[in-house]
């Protein structure tokens, strides 16, 4: 790497530590863009886009105290990471999980920076949460915390300014009981929030909009070559949204599921996991252990990953780093030929070097999984001229920008007859975001 690249992220460092998450992002993302930006727009280095991009534009820290069930005092950490609104409000999920912290927000933010530009909605980046972990706690509990947590995020939100939405530990409940407070405390009723219900500000198909367009993503990678979908088999991490969503429509497009997983093991179904089997998973959730008790030729493996098993198509869509250099050289070995992340850098920097030195197809979160903020970024339109639409209406538009999104990486991306959608990602969504801070001046 040149001068320029290794300065850049020495500053990061330096002015970051302690901050792994947050360092593999930006490093990422530098890696592609430095070298672009040297060739074609060497304008752009005096002007410091990149370390301004890479700088949140605010970072708020609150406490959370509210009451368990017993009626004591339960002491949480609120956060929310304003990372760019050149080209819109800030948006991007809130994330209620023991592990949540500053590093893993900025990482978060700054993929979100990106991923919400590359969909051509008018939305800035940003991301938040908080340590609380909902598993266990009554619904009483999580209202109590939602709520708690609202009355003071609330002041730094709004419809032009930040609007957040679900994430992990945030689904529609939570984004209820926010929503709830933040029309209490300001006496209106605005699309402050998305992830809402359908029938009270919400929009058709946002639970399923990150699997949808992920699967949609990656049809658009076999069509580009001229390839079918169907009769691919896949494997996918995670029990959640995301995977459910991403196995119900590989199904629909033709291909055979065989794996989901949850944080014990991986449900592996050698005969594919058809429409009705997902049926009978979406009744028993995250236990997947229980499926064999009706399906008794699957197998569930304590304390094994979905990337062991010989598939076309690997949908990583669990959680960050989740799948390492290992798992890559086993899927590679296994005849792999595509992975598109579901999650957020679900896989880590070696997995990726691994999967380009292979030639291998790596389509990154902040390409693949855009359909959640895109679908977010069409409720916040429905809210603003007080519309909703057809499932059909919001569902064709997410097939759109996701196919806008797939040529965006083609067309930055080209190297030598192999497409790098991770170099087209990164400069695809950088370039709207420099063209606007340069326009809006020194801010």
């Amino acid at each position: 790497m040149s001068k320029v690249y290794n300065t850049f992220i020495d500053y990061i460092e330096k002015r970051n530590p302690n901050e792994p998450e947050f360092l593999q992002a930006v490093t990422e993302v530098a890696e592609d863009l430095i070298p672009y930006i040297e060739q074609h727009q060497p304008e752009l280095l005096k002007m410091k886009v990149l370390e301004r991009i890479a700088e949140p534009e605010r970072v708020i820290s609150f406490r959370v105290t509210w009451l368990n069930d017993k009626n004591e005092i339960e002491v949480n950490r609120g956060y929310r990471v304003q990372m760019n609104s050149a080209i819109g409000p800030y948006k991007g999920g809130l994330r209620f999980a023991p592990n949540v912290n500053l590093s893993i927000l900025k990482f978060l933010a700054f993929e979100q920076v990106f991923k919400n530009s590359l969909t051509s909605l008018p939305i800035g980046g940003g991301k938040g949460g908080s340590d609380f972990n909902p598993k266990g706690k009554s619904d009483t509990e999580i209202m109590k915390f939602c709520q708690s947590f609202i009355s003071e995020l609330y002041r730094h939100i709004g419809a032009e300014t930040d609007v957040p939405a679900g994430d992990i530990g945030v689904g529609e409940r939570e984004i209820g009981y926010m929503f709830g407070q933040y029309k209490r405390l300001q006496n209106n009723f605005t699309g402050v929030l998305t992830g809402k219900g359908a029938n009270w500000g919400g929009s058709y198909i946002r639970p399923e909009a990150t699997g949808y367009g992920l699967l949609y993503f990656v049809s658009c990678i076999y069509d580009y070559r001229s390839e079918e979908l169907k009769d691919k088999i896949v494997a996918i991490s995670g029990a959640g949204n995301v995977a459910f969503y991403a196995a119900e429509k590989a199904i629909q497009l033709g291909a055979k599921v065989i794996t989901l997983s949850n944080s014990q093991g991986v449900l592996y179904d050698e005969q594919g996991i058809t429409s009705e089997k997902l049926a009978f998973i979406a009744t028993i959730g995250r236990d997947l252990d229980k499926y064999i008790s009706k399906y008794p030729d699957a197998k569930y493996y304590e304390g094994k990953k979905p990337w062991e098993f010989k598939c076309d198509i690997a949908l990583p869509c669990a959680t960050q780093n989740e799948l390492d250099g290992e798992d890559a050289q086993k899927l590679i070995d296994n005849g792999c030929t595509c992975v598109a992340e579901g999650a957020n850098m679900p896989s880590t920097a070696e997995a990726i070097k691994l999967f380009h030195k292979a030639r291998l197809i790596f389509a990154p979160g902040k390409a693949a999984n855009a359909g959640g903020v895109a679908v977010s970024g069409l409720e916040m339109s429905q809210n603003s001229i007080r519309e909703q639409w057809t499932k059909e209406k919001v569902d064709k538009k997410l097939h759109g920008i996701m196919e806008n999104i797939h040529r965006t990486c083609v067309k930055y991306g080209h190297e030598d007859n192999y497409i790098n959608y991770l170099k087209g990602a990164n400069i695809g969504g950088f370039l709207k975001v420099a063209k606007a801070m340069i326009a809006q001046g020194v801010v």
